[in-house]
């Protein structure tokens, strides 16, 4: 059986920044295994029309590898798909890819101090360090909607999208109104004939500030790389102010916090026309509980004659049509799926995985409560990273949290190495502490104190405990990757 010092479970940029930082500490042996067919994760997997990162591209991406040539000031998703091809050739990590292999499980073998890493099709290897980056948004969920799979017309999920697929002159369904939807409806809304739009929950949407990045800037990135990082730390800044200070620390911050919510207000209004369209787009909880995003095209869509917000709850689906609550029926001949993923069921973890003493993770985080020291490392689970594990997500950018994670990583490693040792495991006193104190800031947010029962949120997970989220600002995440208590391990 062959054996590795360490397997990395996803190819999105999660699991490249792993990889990336195990090379750094000398730890070359790895593979990389991805279920789909090539690496980038998520900007793979989606490429639905209008998919573009919700965050300015400054930001989005590595501090270490910067892109002068962004096209835009939020990417489309080609140019991020493009960015992580660059990342995998600049760093050498194809050659450590395996593409098209799904992991089954992972079992601590307390005897060989390895992993024993099973795949789909029956194939296991060893590994010394198990890495988990499967994203937090990668088990895509179908909604349990009677008679869904009795629709005879066409079904898209955004998530599966069909690129074969033509909206143009045919009667559309999008069920949700999350993130991808607000990319999606405005695209579909120009091509299809009659195009309903059924919202459970409205979303809070900012003003998109994006355009193209001109010629002249792109060259000052590459030619002087400072105005660049000038540029990441400014919108960082801008991003901790409205996001995070005003949802993380609302105690002391609800003046940013409505400052954010009056902003989405004012957007709305002046860009549909019509009161009671307004008033059902309005959410009703509190700025933060769900994630809000940012567009300047998905409202003016319901001005349209052709584009219909229906916030009935659906009832069932028949053959050629939607039924609401209320008896109405909708006949359309193609289904889109804007319903997200299923993050709290299946996702944490994606596979099983069995620690010390037959420890379940997933039933262990389910029957007691989500927890991960600083959000990576889990007691009575050895030599695992769980890279997308509860309160790992700091900061409003994805790439503060994969780097904060990188940064504790290296520290780990860098003792293990003093110490001779290549055995690592977080106390559980340590995560105790750690759990007790991200719980007891998360009183301070807007999660505890302001009105997030309407939100829906997948921010929350069964136990109503917001866990995903770390509740510090982006810089505390970043010192304590470098400055937790090395004590807070045992090694051997």
């Amino acid at each position: 059986m062959r054996a590795y010092d360490a397997v990395v479970v996803g190819a999105g940029f999660g699991g490249m920044g792993a990889a990336i930082e195990l090379k750094r500490q000398g730890v070359d042996d790895i593979l990389i295994v991805e279920r789909e067919d090539d690496l980038g994760g998520t900007w793979h997997v989606n490429h639905y029309p209008g998919l573009a990162v919700d965050i300015a591209s400054v930001t989005y991406s590595y501090s270490f590898a910067p892109n002068p040539r962004w096209q835009r000031v939020f990417a489309r998703g080609p140019e991020l798909k493009a960015y992580a091809e660059h990342v995998a050739d600049t760093h050498d990590l194809r050659r450590h890819m395996r593409f098209g292999t799904a992991v089954e499980s992972a079992e601590w073998d307390a005897g060989l101090g390895h992993w024993l890493v099973r795949f789909s099709g029956g194939e296991a290897v060893h590994a010394r360090y198990l890495l988990t980056a499967t994203g937090f948004l990668s088990q895509p969920k179908k909604p349990d909607i009677p008679g869904i799979d009795d629709f005879a017309g066409t079904v898209v999920h955004t998530a599966d999208w069909d690129d074969s697929y033509d909206a143009t002159g045919r009667r559309v369904a999008v069920i949700g109104t999350g993130a991808t939807a607000v990319q999606l409806v405005p695209r579909l809304a120009r091509a299809a004939a009659d195009l309903t739009v059924y919202q459970r929950t409205p979303i809070w949407v900012t003003p998109k500030l994006d355009g193209r990045i001109p010629g002249f800037v792109q060259r000052l990135f590459a030619a002087v790389p400072a105005t660049q990082r000038a540029a990441r730390a400014v919108n960082t800044a801008v991003l901790e102010l409205i996001m995070v200070i005003g949802v993380l620390h609302y105690r002391r911050a609800r003046l940013a916090n409505r400052g954010a919510e009056l902003l989405a207000r004012a957007h709305l209004r002046r860009q549909v026309r019509d009161r009671a369209t307004r008033r059902a787009l309005t959410p009703a909880y509190s700025f933060g509980c769900k994630r809000p995003t940012f567009s300047n095209d998905y409202f003016p869509a319901f001005n349209r004659p052709t584009v219909h917000l229906e916030t009935s709850p659906i009832a069932r689906v028949e053959p050629d049509g939607l039924v609401t609550a209320d008896g109405r029926k909708t006949e359309v001949d193609t289904l889109v799926l804007a319903t997200g993923f299923d993050l709290w069921d299946t996702n944490f973890p994606a596979f099983r995985i069995t620690g010390r003493d037959g420890r379940d993770l997933g039933a262990w985080w389910r029957e007691t409560r989500f927890q991960a020291y600083c959000g990576i490392t889990v007691p009575h689970f050895p030599n695992l990273l769980s890279l997308n594990s509860p309160y790992s997500y700091n900061g409003l950018s994805y790439f503060s949290t994969i780097e904060s994670q990188m940064r504790h990583m290296g520290r780990l490693f860098t003792e293990l190495r003093r110490r001779g040792a290549t055995t690592f495991e977080v106390t559980d006193e340590a995560n105790a502490e750690f759990l007790d104190r991200m719980t007891e800031r998360l009183k301070d947010s807007v999660f505890t104190l302001g009105n997030c029962a309407p939100a829906r949120s997948y921010y929350f997970n069964q136990h109503g405990e917001a866990a995903l989220l770390r509740p510090t600002s982006t810089h505390d995440g970043k010192r304590e990757s470098t400055h937790f208590p090395l004590e807070s391990y045992t090694y051997a």
